[in-house]
């Protein structure tokens, strides 16, 4: 593990191996250790970098607020520390939006994206409403909410199958300090829409989405790739491709650095 400081704000993120760059970005209630089943396959052939993301893992909060911006803007310094110019960039849920605000912010520094369970629209109304909601909610019972919210990321038929690996998420997940879950939630909610990248990028994206997922409406996530060259792969579980479907998303990952 290793801490840069910037805006004085320590960020914590790993960088292995050689060969093309790659950067796992993790999603809202998660930190870098999501990705340790995958950084020994990946760092074989890719330099690989993870970063725990503001107010997560062992990174600092910023703020009271971290937008999608501030936080591709973190990852940007992260990459500019390790001199690293170009990388693909994969982000599972909350880190896909933060994949596409660098998208926008450094479109010279892409060179392929990998959008987990995870959506190129910003927030309707409903879900804005959501957000508020979840913010008394984590206020008036941390622990609970938390639980609770990781729980529901996993489809009802592998909550008993995958009893042992959602335990270990929840444990990781009570990690998070409490500024980090509000700012995350503000910072979500008031994201932009960034279809327009999916129609107009010169790099390969790839949208991979789970038939089940109780967070992403499957049929409202296929109307954002219409008429556009992004390669779709659905699962038949939830939210959490990388633990419900891992060995099959590892092998289409490879699959995908083989082709930028």
């Amino acid at each position: 593990m290793k801490t840069l400081q910037y805006k004085n704000t320590k960020i914590s993120y790993t960088d292995q191996g050689k060969g093309t760059a790659v950067v796992l970005l993790h999603g809202f209630l998660e930190n870098q250790t999501m990705w340790d089943a995958f950084v020994p396959e990946f760092s074989k052939k890719n330099r690989v970098v993870t970063i725990d993301l503001l107010g997560h893992g062992q990174t600092e909060c910023l703020g009271y607020v971290h937008s999608m911006e501030d936080q591709a803007d973190m990852v940007h310094a992260v990459l500019h520390e390790l001199k690293i110019r170009k990388s693909v960039l994969i982000g599972h849920s909350m880190g896909g939006y933060i994949a596409l605000a660098f998208a926008e912010l450094y479109p010279d520094a892409m060179k392929g994206l990998v959008l987990l369970n995870s959506t190129s629209r910003a927030d309707s109304a409903e879900r804005k409403k959501n957000r508020d909601r979840a913010i008394v909610a984590v206020k008036q019972n941390y622990a609970a909410f938390v639980r609770m919210s990781i729980g529901n990321l996993f489809s009802e038929d592998n909550r008993e199958r995958l009893l042992e690996e959602i335990e270990k998420v929840k444990n990781e997940a009570l990690k998070t300090p409490l500024q980090g879950v509000v700012a995350s939630l503000e910072g979500m909610k008031i994201r932009k829409d960034r279809e327009v990248i999916l129609h107009f990028a010169k790099y390969p994206i790839q949208l991979v989405l789970g038939k089940k997922d109780g967070v992403l409406i499957y049929e409202d996530n296929l109307e954002q790739i219409e008429g556009t060259t992004v390669k779709l792969t659905s699962f038949p579980d939830g939210h959490m491709s990388h633990v419900e479907n891992k060995n099959k998303l590892q092998r289409i990952l490879l699959e995908f650095f083989k082709n930028v």
